[in-house]
């Protein structure tokens, strides 16, 4: 078999078999497939795409070039959540505990972020004591003891994704759905889970800037979790503005624990909903989404998903007395308003721009070396629909330096403004089974 005669293959719209993509993902893995050649071969991808089968081995290929999670040990159904990424997407942190007090197992691996603000594992550290590196046996057992444990990276998980995915970024095949879905779907499947519920984002914030590239997206990692015997659902949801009010670690925690509550920004607490229900089905807990909304609704109103994550917090070595006092947790040195400079309602939110000035604060990383500051990020007042009067303050910056004109500039461009009443934006666009 030849490198060369793959790529004219798929160069010219023929579907590999699985002996064939497996020669080539092992081959890449172990260097003896050279960088050019495996360019040309995603070059051809891009352009001619992949069949579902095509696409579900790639993505077999890619979990087997390295460790696999074996969650067997950890009673139940395991289901995992995976967002696309957006801003002020805080989801983790509400559904872990949430789920977890239903009685569901919920074993999530998470990384750290690289942009707006800090991934999953910094916004749980910024809990002080929090440990998110714990061993697989502490894991497994806290998983089976507390029904809840969050770890970050472990092992040498889907090699073979980390270095075509390092290509793709400097070819220009980053935005191709076959690849795309089997770069998500190889690290999930390779973390050990049953079941999957996906949260594709679309819009201004999200990598997926229209519902119909979103919902092909969806559609291939749907297709690859039935092709590889996992339980798979999507819900395709909107990022053309933040989700929630909160961008920022330490603000963050403190959004997920008012959720807990029952207290928290509508929109985070109605996904939060959405994607829990499904993951409380796909655990077979619930025979419809509308039961496992109901059990999901209980356990905020009778208190006990913030005493689960609480239960969690102690079992990680965190002070879970931050959950009852926020106040506790790292604050910034100054709190400065942004106020509105005129009268009418909030039209637009540029998601992306925003993330990028709680970057620029220090929330998030610019770089892979960057040291994100957990106290410090943005927090909105207005969203798309409200209404504003000047001198309004439509948001408020949390920030360890005193000067913040860069930070505020940013922030008046990122909101635009009607005389009109705008609409809310719809929050769920679709759902994919």
């Amino acid at each position: 078999m030849r490198m060369v005669d793959l790529i004219e293959k798929k160069r010219d719209g023929s579907e590999l078999t699985k002996e064939e993509i497996n020669f080539i993902i092992e081959g890449y893995t172990s260097g003896s497939i050279p960088d050019y050649q495996m360019s040309s071969f995603l070059m051809s991808v891009f352009f001619r795409g992949m069949t579902a089968e095509e696409t579900a081995n790639m993505t077999m290929a890619m979990v087997h070039s390295g460790d696999q999670i074996d969650l067997s040990a950890i009673d139940g159904v395991k289901v995992d959540k995976h967002s696309t990424g957006g801003v002020g997407d805080t989801t983790t942190i509400v559904l872990a505990p949430l789920v977890a007090a239903v009685g569901v197992p919920v074993a999530k691996l998470s990384g750290r972020g690289l942009g707006h603000t800090g991934g999953t594992v910094d916004k749980f550290e910024s809990i002080p004591g929090f440990r998110s590196e714990i061993e697989a046996d502490q894991f497994i057992n806290q998983v089976n003891e507390v029904k809840v444990a969050v770890t970050g990276p472990t092992g040498n998980l889907t090699p073979a994704d980390k270095k075509i995915y390092g290509l793709r970024d400097v070819t220009a095949t980053v935005n191709s759905i076959p690849l795309m879905a089997s770069s998500i779907m190889s690290k999930k499947i390779a973390s050990g889970s049953d079941a999957i519920v996906l949260d594709v984002k679309v819009g201004a914030g999200a990598f997926m800037k229209d519902v119909d590239s979103a919902k092909k997206l969806a559609y291939a990692m749907v297709e690859i979790g039935k092709n590889v015997s996992r339980d798979t659902m999507a819900v395709i949801s909107d990022m053309d503005q933040p989700l929630g009010l909160a961008i920022g670690n330490v603000l963050e925690v403190k959004e997920a624990i008012a959720t807990l509550r029952g207290e928290g920004p509508k929109d985070l607490e109605e996904l939060c909903l959405t994607l829990g229900s499904k993951m409380v089905v796909l655990a077979k807990h619930a025979k419809t989404v509308e039961e496992a909304r109901k059990m999901l609704e209980e356990v905020i109103a009778n208190g006990k998903a913030l005493e689960k994550f609480k239960e969690f917090v102690i079992a990680q070595g965190g002070d879970a007395s931050v959950i009852d006092d926020p106040l506790k947790l790292a604050a910034a040195k100054y709190e400065i308003p942004v106020l509105a400079k005129g009268d009418g309602y909030v039209a637009k939110i540029e998601a992306d721009s925003i993330g990028t000035a709680a970057m620029i604060l220090g929330a998030g990383r610019a770089t892979k070396d960057s040291v994100v500051d957990l106290a410090v990020g943005l927090m909105l007042h207005k969203k798309i629909g409200d209404e504003v009067k000047k001198g309004d303050t439509i948001v408020t910056i949390y920030s360890n330096r005193e000067n913040v004109d860069d930070v505020m500039e940013r922030i008046y461009e990122s909101y635009s403004f009607s005389l009109t009443k705008v609409a809310e934006p719809v929050l769920v666009h679709a759902e994919i089974h």
